[in-house]
Parts: C-alpha cells; sequence; structure tokens
C-alpha cells in the first residue's frame, strides 16, 4: 500500500514524520518499509491564523488540491502531519475521495482504552478554540484540560517564537505549562501540535505525555498494512 503525505505544515514536523514512520516500522531490510509520496508545500497558509478569523487566506483550499494530486498518484490513504488542519478534516476526506487518517480521533481512542479520564492538551490556539481535541475527548467519556490563558501563551511561544522559527525549544516552558496542567489533574498529556513532537524528541520526554504525531505514525502505518515494532505498542506512560 502507498501512503500520501501532505507535508510543509511546517517542514520539521513533516520531515520529523517521516523518520518516524522509518522507526515504528518493524522492517528486516528496505523492502519491508513502507511507499510514501510526500507533497511538501510550506507555502499552505497559516491554519490557526484562519481559523481564528485573522486571515482570509484558507488553507484548506491548497490542503485539497494536494490531496487530489496524491489521489491520482494511487496513494491508498493520507496524513497530513499537522494536528491544526485536522480541523478541516472531513472537508479534506469528502472532497479528495480519499481516507485521511485522524490523529486526534485515534488519540482519544487510545487514552479511552487505557482508562484514563482526565486529559490534558498541549496545542494551537487554533486547535484549543476548534476544541477538535476536546469533542473527541468528551466523546469518549473523558474531560479535556486546557492550559490558562498565560500559559497558552507561553505554548504558542514555543510552537512559533522558538521552534518554528528555527530556535532550539526552552524546556523550562514546557515544564511550566506541564506542571500546570498536571495540578489541574491531567493524568496524561497531549502533545497536539507537530511542533511540540520536536520538543519531546529533543529532550527524550518519558513520562505524562502522549505526542498525537506518534499516534499518527502508528495508526498510517496500521492502515497501511505495515508491522509496527513492538516497542511502540504503547506510547506514552502517564504520571505517577
Amino acid at each position: 500500500m502507498r501512503l500520501g503525505i501532505i507535508g510543509g505544515l511546517g517542514p520539521m514536523a513533516t520531515a520529523y514524520f517521516m523518520e518516524l514512520l522509518i522507526n515504528m516500522t518493524d522492517a528486516k531490510c528496505d523492502q519491508d518499509h513502507l511507499e510514501m509520496i510526500i507533497y511538501n508545500c510550506p507555502s499552505i497558509p497559516d491554519r490557526t491564523a484562519y481559523i481564528l478569523g485573522k486571515s482570509n487566506a484558507n488553507p484548506v483550499v491548497p490542503i485539497i488540491k494536494i490531496g487530489k494530486k496524491l489521489k491520482e498518484q494511487n496513494v491508498d490513504c493520507i496524513s497530513i502531519p499537522c494536528i491544526t488542519a485536522h480541523y478541516f478534516h472531513d472537508e479534506i476526506e469528502e472532497k479528495t475521495g480519499c481516507k485521511v487518517i485522524h490523529a486526534i480521533r485515534d488519540t482519544s481512542y487510545m487514552l479511552k482504552e487505557a482508562g484514563l479520564t482526565k486529559i490534558g492538551i498541549m496545542a494551537t490556539d487554533g486547535t484549543i478554540q476548534s476544541r477538535i481535541f476536546q469533542n473527541e475527548i468528551e466523546k469518549n467519556g473523558m474531560h479535556g484540560l486546557v492550559p490558562d490563558k498565560k500559559y497558552q501563551r507561553i505554548v504558542m511561544d514555543i510552537i512559533y517564537k522558538d521552534i518554528k522559527a528555527g530556535k532550539i525549544p526552552d524546556i523550562e516552558k514546557y515544564n511550566v505549562v506541564a506542571g500546570h496542567l498536571k495540578n489541574k489533574g491531567a493524568q496524561v498529556i497531549i502533545l497536539g501540535c507537530t511542533e511540540l513532537s520536536l520538543l519531546k524528541k529533543q529532550y527524550d520526554i518519558k513520562t505524562g505525555v502522549i505526542d498525537a504525531m506518534e499516534v499518527l505514525a502508528k495508526s498510517s502505518l496500521i492502515q497501511c498494512n505495515k508491522k509496527v515494532k513492538p516497542k511502540y505498542n504503547k506510547l506514552f506512560v502517564p504520571f505517577s
């Protein structure tokens, strides 16, 4: 099977997503790995700015255009390593005529199966205000916890002023927000932005987080009938 990837949202996150797919695959040789086509288009307008009404540039138009091009290349499904873009998931899937992996939905299922009830969320303003994580979490009988305003500003600084700007993210900023969400009762925190996945990778954060991009990679492999390494059977360890 062949996976299509709509990339460039942002470019570093796309590169890391491909790395995850390769590292997660239980492959004995090159031929065991996943066939994929990546369309990297960093010029796609900012998703958060559009969702919050701060920009009239609609990112879903080029995303759908790229999705159709991937469908023409006979991909079996599409992954978008940008969590905020999942706001447009149903429209993209309908208008491309191709299955689009839903990282947020799959993350919520995984947390429900683990028996958790209180889930912290770190994501962009667009993702938080559109409630795409909260809605899926609540559908599965859990409660979503989001940062208070001053802590949400720290999350946005990590994403836009650090990682998207090509700077090394400050782990102390993350620790402040993580501590805040843990104090609110979070048993685990969803890293709900692909840029935050890079922070987890750089600092090797092992407990109290589930990375939505790791879920996206695992779901993509399963959808494409690829074996996942046993070490990725469980993608998170809750706070103790």
